[in-house]
């Protein structure tokens, strides 16, 4: 029982993580929308130091929507009642999930062997598309250049669930 009451206080913080990411991710949009439809009038220095700090921003919302993606993974499991059971692994590992673990990150599919197996041996392990931290950046590097896009933002912003 005190697995299930664990897994129904989890559920809570993940759909108030959601409502907080989705109010987050609203405003920063809105900021964007701002910053591309205002008047520049400094020079060129304000318009680098601004252009900067929209780009800092628009680096943040994406690090955000992809938080949010993994919450709404994790919420469908959830409803399917295959959250806290593992996802990954050569063999489907199956295993439940250990509460501290989903307690540090409650949108994780894997436990800790299968995460430790696929960063370790990411070319021969069936990769899933979330939990992975080798996904973080899509598989490119960190330094290369990311855009967000706004229409998928718009999208998840929008969408009633």
């Amino acid at each position: 029982m005190a697995r299930r009451d664990a897994l129904l206080r989890l559920h809570k913080t993940l759909l108030a993580r959601r409502a907080d990411l989705r109010g987050k991710l609203a405003g920063e949009l809105a900021d964007l929308r701002e910053f591309r439809v205002a008047d520049s009038a400094g020079d060129s220095a304000d318009a680098a130091f601004e252009a900067g700090g929209d780009e800092m921003s628009s680096q943040l919302a994406q690090l955000d929507d992809r938080e949010l993606s993994q919450i709404e993974r994790a919420l469908a499991r959830l409803q399917l009642a295959t959250y806290g059971i593992c996802e990954g692994g050569s063999a489907n590992c199956q295993t439940k999930i250990p509460v501290a673990r989903l307690n540090a990150l409650p949108y994780t599919p894997f436990c800790i062997n299968c995460e430790r197996e696929m960063e370790m041996h990411p070319d021969t392990v069936a990769l899933q598309s979330t939990g992975n931290w080798a996904k973080v950046f899509d598989g490119q590097s960190p330094m290369q250049d990311q855009r967000i896009q706004l229409s998928e933002m718009e999208l998840r912003l929008s969408g009633t669930q």
